[in-house]
């Protein structure tokens, strides 16, 4: 729950800020150079499409320590150790702890290597993404 906007994202369009973007169905989701969203259905990671890892990869290319990245319940590894690096560029991350965990696979991972600055139950996520946004020195937190 969030009074963000969320939509699912659509190719070729510039992120608005405030909005809080979908990968399709079948369609990984990435930032392209010039910072528009680009859909691609280029090869499965991780045994599947959307891969948050080909966002976080691109995140961490284009924004840095001006990035957020967020991991919730899920089977595997996907986005881990691409979490890992952003967190490594100063972005804010964040991992949903076990016990509001359906599956604790890839929080469970990021947490295991350290990907998380933050490991936090479900319903505390959306209020400190929007505080991040108020009080940048929360992404230096770990």
């Amino acid at each position: 729950s969030s009074p963000l906007p969320v939509c699912f994202a659509e190719n070729g369009i510039f992120p608005k800020a405030g909005n809080c973007y979908l990968a399709p169905d079948e369609y990984h989701l990435r930032i392209d150079r010039n910072g528009r969203i680009k859909l691609s259905k280029e090869p499965f990671e991780y045994g599947v499409r959307p891969s948050v890892s080909c966002l976080f990869r691109s995140l961490a290319e284009m924004y840095s320590a001006r990035a957020a990245g967020v991991l919730l319940t899920g089977m595997g590894k996907d986005g881990a150790a691409e979490l890992k690096v952003m967190r490594e560029r100063g972005a804010l991350t964040i991992a949903q702890d076990q016990a509001t965990s359906v599956v604790h696979g890839m929080p469970g991972e990021a947490i295991r290597i350290g990907a998380a600055a933050y490991v936090l139950p479900d319903n505390q996520i959306a209020s400190l993404l929007v505080r991040s946004v108020y009080q940048p020195v929360l992404r230096s937190s770990s």
